[in-house]
């Protein structure tokens, strides 16, 4: 006699068993993509800091030592020093800038995070000199 072949399938265990292991992975993988994300903003924000410094920097050397005032000081001039004001005050990867201590004779640029611990890890500074600290 010949037997029918049945249509196999996959089991309610297997499947179970494949659910659960992707889960595994997942909250593996998480939490690294996270803290590389946060990572990545971390280091645009003082890229955006040095950049902000050196504009600053080269505004100071061609007018006689005076550093800029204020921001349009380094977005209008033709050609600009800078493209974008950074310190408009809306937040850009995590980060909002503030301009202070903007005299003639210097500058303060502070990065903050929106949020500590998710969208990104520390404060930074940079001031007259082109002096990053955390």
């Amino acid at each position: 006699m010949k037997r029918l072949k049945r249509n196999q399938g996959f089991t309610l265990v297997e499947i179970m068993i494949v659910v659960a292991i992707i889960a595994l992975l997942a909250a593996i993988a998480i939490p690294n993509l996270l803290r590389a994300k946060i990572s990545a903003n971390d280091a645009l924000a003082q890229s955006t800091l040095r950049t902000l410094s050196t504009s600053s920097e080269t505004y100071a050397t061609a007018n006689n030592g005076n550093y800029p005032l204020n921001m349009s000081s380094l977005t209008g001039a033709s050609p600009a020093y800078l493209q974008e004001d950074f310190c408009d005050g809306v937040a850009r990867s995590g980060y909002t800038y503030a301009c202070t201590a903007m005299t003639a004779g210097g500058y303060t640029f502070t990065a903050t995070p929106v949020t500590v611990g998710t969208s990104g890890t520390t404060v930074y500074t940079v001031t007259t000199g082109g002096i990053l600290s955390p």
